[in-house]
């Protein structure tokens, strides 16, 4: 099959409640969804994402210009990632470039399952299997994250994460307690500072939770702070998590080099695919780390089954507006979906509806 063109629709996807962190409120996810179709007829399906709507305009720019390098190649995955990585030598494939091909591969593995009829997890060589799944939430006082984490129970989730990163670390601490006193003894808590604390603030903030039974804290420095990470990870007995700014498996690789998480957690997004993500897998097994994912709820779950030491699945579930298939729980784990390729099917209305 020979790849034909590049399609991109950017929109504003809406959240069902703001997502809050201590860096800005993000009410609805700024996407672009791709078709990669191919003179088979058959259409590979993925979306990007930035955070920041302002940049939604120059990263439809990024993967149409990315994409238009892929007209006329054959639909070889790893070769196509090779080709573009080439390309960007002298650019770079950090930030938006990175982002770009990290979105075009997945549509491209997207395209080869499709052909195949059958999920992506088994064209990686892997079964299908539930995935222990958490909820992922904004930045809640504690007055406000009881009702949070009562809806995370009522969910059927194991687990729920929430963000810190108050002003001061008791209203940290109050958050923490909250929403432990409302989750009872089913789901674990996972508290994410994204990035926000100063490395000795940091410092003083995970210690102090040391003894609050946390599944992990999250970004507590900066994410390209590795020096900084690894200080707290050595000092603080609560495992720290990392790895959703790895731009690349070659950033995973520096960190486990200098000792910087306890846990990680590709963005299969920013670690440049389906691609990118069966390398950082392959590093997470060689060190013994525990890999858990960071949105993208779809492909993340399709991925996880083909990880050999697959953790937690994180679900903020950025498309769910525009996707035709709900997710699927069961006893605290997300069921992936036995569609061909990752599952993305969209309802056109609600995709013009949202367009940007």
């Amino acid at each position: 099959m020979k790849i034909t063109a590049i399609r991109t629709t950017p929109v504003l996807a809406p959240l069902p409640s703001p997502l809050r962190t201590a860096s800005g409120s993000i009410e609805r996810f700024p996407l672009v969804l791709i078709e990669l179709e191919t003179d088979a007829g058959i259409i590979g399906r993925a979306y990007a994402q930035a955070y920041l709507p302002e940049l939604l305009p120059a990263l439809e720019g990024a993967v149409a210009g990315l994409g238009g390098m892929l007209l006329g190649q054959a639909l070889c995955p790893r070769d196509l990632h090779e080709l573009l990585r080439r390309r960007c030598r002298l650019l770079g494939l950090k930030g938006l470039a990175g982002m770009a091909l990290g979105a075009l591969d997945m549509a491209a593995w997207d395209g080869v399952a499709r052909s195949r009829g059958e999920p992506l997890a088994r064209t990686l060589g892997a079964e299908l299997r539930p995935l222990r799944a958490y909820n992922s939430v904004g930045l809640y006082g504690a007055a406000e994250v009881v009702a949070v984490a009562e809806q995370t129970v009522a969910a059927g989730f194991a687990g729920l994460k929430i963000k810190l990163g108050f002003p001061s670390f008791a209203e940290d601490l109050a958050a923490v307690r909250a929403a432990w006193r409302a989750l009872g003894d089913g789901p674990g808590l996972m508290v994410d500072y994204n990035q926000s604390p100063s490395t000795p603030e940091a410092l003083r903030r995970c210690r102090a939770l040391d003894d609050e039974g946390l599944e992990w804290i999250e970004e507590p420095v900066l994410a390209d702070d590795l020096e900084g990470c690894a200080r707290i990870a050595a000092a603080v007995r609560t495992p720290i998590q990392i790895g959703e700014n790895f731009h690349g498996p070659g950033e995973m690789r520096a960190a486990i080099a200098a000792g910087a998480m306890d846990l990680v957690m590709p963005d299969v997004h920013f670690v440049h695919g389906v691609t990118g993500w069966l390398e950082a897998a392959a590093l997470a097994h060689a060190a013994g780390l525990p890999m858990s994912s960071h949105i993208f709820v779809e492909a993340s779950a399709q991925l996880l089954c083909a990880t050999p030491t697959a953790h937690w699945l994180e679900v903020l579930d950025a498309a769910g507006s525009l996707r035709r298939a709900p997710l699927v729980l069961r006893d605290g784990c997300l069921v992936p979906s036995d569609a061909p390729g990752i599952g993305l099917e969209w309802m056109e209305d609600a995709v013009e509806r949202h367009r940007a």
